[in-house]
């Protein structure tokens, strides 16, 4: 994700231009930080180079959520991740109603501050999951290493539960964590800040940074 504390990075399209050769196939941002010429011209340049594309709403508001879902169409993103629990049914039957080609992987659970972080009990955001996906979506987004309980294995096992497709988003900052999620069956994750900050490679390039999490999947 070319994004840091959720937001899209200012210089995100001279970071894409840096990376968008390590062999990435899939590459996203969040629903604010750019104005609306920028996306566009980041997306053209996801969909150029063959990338899977990912718009993230960590917007708390309806109007905000809705505006965001508006935003991933005008831009041409292939999938619309996050999005408050609350409005998950809502975005579904928008999302049939008008024929939007969009993939759709909300959060599960209680999000709350900004950075998002995840709340509630384990049973409480597997049943959110499970009502998530009588509603269609394509998949879940879960802010597993956000989550402020102690028992991020435990949501974590408990997860095979859940039939859809998983996304793990947030605080993704060290090899360990990806073989973790390798060993269960997570579909994907998303890292951001750990690649500016230079989490995988000690002074290493955004592009070696990426690099070296692709050569340990």
């Amino acid at each position: 994700m070319l994004t840091h504390h959720d937001v899209t990075i200012p210089n995100a399209l001279q970071v894409f231009d840096e990376v968008k050769n390590t062999g990435l196939k899939c590459i996203g941002c969040k629903d604010i930080g750019l104005n609306i010429d920028q996306y566009k011209e980041l997306f053209a340049g996801f969909r150029k180079h063959g990338m899977q594309s990912f718009l993230e709403v960590v917007t708390y508001s309806e109007q905000e959520h809705f505006r965001g879902i508006d935003l991933a169409t005008k831009i041409g993103a292939d999938n619309l991740i996050g999005g408050m629990p609350q409005y998950t049914k809502k975005t579904m039957d928008h999302i049939k109603q008008n024929k939007i080609r969009l993939g759709f992987y909300p959060y599960i659970g209680k999000i709350s501050s900004h950075p998002c972080i995840l709340g509630g009990s384990v049973q409480e955001i597997i049943k959110d999951g499970q009502e998530a996906e009588k509603c269609g979506i394509n998949g879940i987004n879960l802010l597993l290493y956000r989550y402020t309980d102690d028992s991020q294995k435990k949501l974590l096992e408990a997860t095979k539960k859940l039939r859809v497709p998983l996304i793990v988003a947030g605080n993704v900052v060290n090899f360990d964590q990806i073989k973790e999620l390798k060993q269960n069956g997570v579909w994907a994750f998303t890292i951001g800040g750990a690649i500016l900050e230079k989490k995988f490679v000690k002074d290493g390039t955004n592009r070696e940074q990426i690099l070296a999490v692709l050569k340990s999947l």
